[in-house]
Protein backbone atom coordinates (compact mmCIF):
# COMPACT_ATOMS: atom_id res chain seq x y z
CA UNK A 1 0.00 0.00 0.00
CA UNK A 2 1.33 3.49 -1.11
CA UNK A 3 2.26 5.72 2.11
CA UNK A 4 3.57 9.62 1.91
CA UNK A 5 6.58 10.01 3.54
CA UNK A 6 7.54 13.38 4.93
CA UNK A 7 11.38 14.46 5.38
CA UNK A 8 13.64 12.32 6.73
CA UNK A 9 16.95 13.12 8.27
CA UNK A 10 19.96 10.33 8.39
CA UNK A 11 23.12 11.00 10.05
CA UNK A 12 24.43 7.48 8.90
CA UNK A 13 24.21 4.08 8.26
CA UNK A 14 26.55 1.27 9.53
CA UNK A 15 27.52 -1.72 7.09
CA UNK A 16 25.51 -4.25 8.52
CA UNK A 17 22.28 -1.73 8.45
CA UNK A 18 19.28 -1.45 6.21
CA UNK A 19 17.33 2.15 5.13
CA UNK A 20 14.24 1.01 3.39
CA UNK A 21 11.51 3.37 2.54
CA UNK A 22 8.50 2.11 0.44
CA UNK A 23 6.56 -1.00 0.05
CA UNK A 24 9.00 -4.08 0.33
CA UNK A 25 8.33 -8.19 0.44
CA UNK A 26 11.23 -8.70 2.68
CA UNK A 27 14.74 -7.34 3.58
CA UNK A 28 17.46 -9.48 5.14
CA UNK A 29 20.13 -7.89 5.96
CA UNK A 30 23.50 -9.95 6.23
CA UNK A 31 26.90 -9.38 8.03
CA UNK A 32 29.18 -11.71 9.85
CA UNK A 33 32.28 -10.44 11.92
CA UNK A 34 35.32 -12.19 14.10
CA UNK A 35 36.20 -11.29 17.42
CA UNK A 36 39.67 -12.14 19.41
CA UNK A 37 40.03 -11.53 22.67
CA UNK A 38 41.86 -12.77 25.70
CA UNK A 39 41.37 -14.44 28.77
CA UNK A 40 39.02 -12.54 31.02
CA UNK A 41 37.94 -10.14 28.61
CA UNK A 42 34.32 -10.86 28.51
CA UNK A 43 33.75 -10.88 32.14
CA UNK A 44 30.91 -8.10 33.11
CA UNK A 45 29.37 -7.93 36.80
CA UNK A 46 30.19 -6.22 40.23
CA UNK A 47 33.03 -7.20 42.37
CA UNK A 48 34.78 -9.01 39.79
CA UNK A 49 38.64 -10.90 40.63
CA UNK A 50 40.18 -12.49 37.50
CA UNK A 51 43.90 -13.90 37.92
CA UNK A 52 45.06 -14.56 34.72
CA UNK A 53 48.76 -15.51 34.10
CA UNK A 54 50.72 -15.10 30.62
CA UNK A 55 47.59 -14.42 28.86
CA UNK A 56 47.53 -15.00 25.06
CA UNK A 57 45.47 -14.86 21.98
CA UNK A 58 46.26 -16.88 19.08
CA UNK A 59 44.79 -14.97 16.05
CA UNK A 60 46.60 -17.18 13.55
CA UNK A 61 43.68 -18.45 11.09
CA UNK A 62 44.79 -21.36 8.57
CA UNK A 63 41.42 -21.77 7.06
CA UNK A 64 40.53 -17.73 6.39
CA UNK A 65 36.79 -18.14 5.67
CA UNK A 66 34.85 -18.89 8.59
CA UNK A 67 31.36 -17.78 7.61
CA UNK A 68 30.89 -17.02 4.10
CA UNK A 69 27.86 -14.34 3.12
CA UNK A 70 28.56 -14.36 -0.78
CA UNK A 71 25.35 -16.55 -1.10
CA UNK A 72 22.83 -15.53 1.47
CA UNK A 73 21.76 -12.19 -0.35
Amino acid sequence: MPAIVGVINMNSVGSGSVFHIGDVYSISPVSSAKTFAGAGSFNTGDGLRVWNQQSSTNTNDQDVNDQTITGNL
